[in-house]
């Protein structure tokens, strides 16, 4: 038996080899891998539900859906059968010039969900991708239709966005980018929505006022920069960097019309919040606004198959109707028939087991139980939507004062990621902004597993609350 198959095969199994060659000759993403000579990788080996299993046979509830991506839970032999019989028919064919069955019908399909006259799809291999896309696609809608100058994107401070270096140059992060600069240019910031730090922002703390405020800093950096300049302003319905920061009331109208009123295009990024994340298969349509376009990734297939879109408007399409004009744009594996197959029949069962009406009646729920962690010293806040949750953590609770430097490098890098995994929960400790613990547990969950989230942050957090 080899070491892989007994590690996948046996809990409880010595992980010694796997982490070896982790360390030797894995890459991680996003990681520190000076970190893994002394401390071994956790190696994840199967995963059934809502809940996975390391090759030491560990038991961890995944809390983040892998990465805000497994909506309808691991282990669904029927998608694995699925991926199986396509890619015996048919493994792969590019979507250059050509079109494969499983593309079209996704297409079609996603066109079906998506509001107003979004019914043009362009695949991509995931959520960056179909960013850096639609970027693209306003520059060339603009010069195709006699406004040159149009080139310029707003997005939102803290905001992430993709690591591709349109995306990245999107993204509201400095840190994520200093590595790489310069970048594409052309991103502008504006504040983002997080009321809880209003103040800090020398903004109105009712929410109504608030939302007015934060959508007039998009129209103030449109005109700043001229509106002959701006091509478009990129959105997530609920923002992720910084901690789920949900839009305030009117925000998303106002926003709509200031776009319309300086003929920018609206882009709805939803690689995070799509597909019943928020309880309706767009988030746009829970928050009453329609974009121009929607880019799209993670949930479509549940992470069974890698795949993306960005979702245009007809009249987007319109001037690449027209003679030989073309999109000279695209992606070797974009609409991978495999990835098709498995993200329509995903979408099947979201529509057989009403996954996003699941979401919607327990919302409310998974809100209150993360909740009951306010009455913890460490814990300031507790916002999010549907199944997409962050607890912010302080320093001093009365003030709301935050940690320092010091401090989110012993919290949020060096203690909660293992802590958590440990304890039992797979979330998401981050600080790109103030200092937060994600979580957005499969569309499935219900009560079980929010007291089972709730159990191991606040036993987490309480031994987190002795070392700042």
């Amino acid at each position: 038996m080899s070491v892989t198959e007994q590690a996948a095969g046996a809990p409880g199994a010595a992980p010694a080899d796997l982490a070896s060659a982790a360390r030797d000759h894995l890459w991680m993403h996003f990681a520190r891998m000076g970190a893994y000579q002394d401390h071994p990788a956790p190696v994840v080996v199967r995963g059934e539900g809502a809940h996975l299993w390391d090759s030491t046979g560990r038991r961890v509830l995944d809390g983040l859906s892998g990465l805000f991506v497994v909506q309808v839970g691991h282990g669904r032999a029927e998608l694995a059968e699925v991926m199986a019989e396509q890619a015996r028919q048919l493994a792969f064919f590019p979507v250059w010039g050509y079109a494969t069955e499983p593309a079209i019908r996704l297409a079609e399909r996603l066109a079906s969900y998506a509001p107003g006259d979004l019914n043009r799809v362009f695949f991509t291999t995931g959520g960056g991708e179909a960013v850096e896309s639609a970027w693209k696609l306003a520059k060339q809608f603009f010069k195709l239709t006699g406004k040159p100058l149009k080139h310029k994107v707003i997005s939102r401070a803290t905001a992430y966005h993709g690591t591709p270096q349109g995306a990245l140059a999107i993204t509201g992060l400095p840190a994520m980018k200093q590595a790489f600069e310069p970048l594409t240019p052309g991103g502008f910031r504006v504040p983002n929505t997080n009321i809880f730090r209003a103040e800090r922002m020398g903004a109105p703390t009712d929410p109504v006022e608030f939302g007015r405020w934060a959508a007039d800093r998009i129209e103030e950096a449109i005109l700043f920069e001229g509106p002959d300049t701006v091509a478009a302003v990129f959105l997530e319905p609920v923002q992720n960097s910084g901690g789920c920061l949900t839009p305030p009331p009117g925000y998303f109208q106002r926003v709509r019309e200031i776009c319309d009123r300086h003929d920018v295009l609206l882009v709805s990024d939803e690689v995070i919040c799509g597909f019943g994340r928020h309880g309706t298969m767009f988030a746009c349509e829970k928050f009453g606004y329609q974009p121009d376009v929607i880019t799209c990734a993670k949930g479509m297939s549940s992470g069974y198959g890698p795949i993306g879109a960005m979702i245009a408007s007809d009249r987007l399409m319109e001037p690449f109707l027209e003679g030989g004009t073309t999109f000279p744009h695209g992606y070797t594996f974009a609409g991978h028939p495999v990835s098709a197959a498995v993200s329509l029949a995903n979408l099947d069962i979201f529509e057989r087991e009403g996954l996003n009406q699941h979401v919607l009646d327990n919302e409310a729920a998974l809100g209150a139980t993360l909740r009951r962690l306010l009455d913890l010293d460490i814990v300031g806040d507790v916002r999010g939507d549907g199944y997409f949750w962050a607890v912010e953590l302080v320093k001093d609770k009365s003030t709301g004062e935050t940690f320092g430097p010091e401090e989110r490098e012993t919290l949020i890098k060096q203690f909660l990621p293992r802590a958590l995994f440990a304890n039992g929960l797979y979330a998401r400790p981050d600080d790109r902004g103030d200092p937060v613990v994600q979580v957005a547990p499969a569309l499935t969950c219900g009560q079980a597993e929010f007291d089972e989230m709730e159990d191991v942050l606040r036993r987490t957090l309480v031994q987190a609350s002795r070392l700042v």
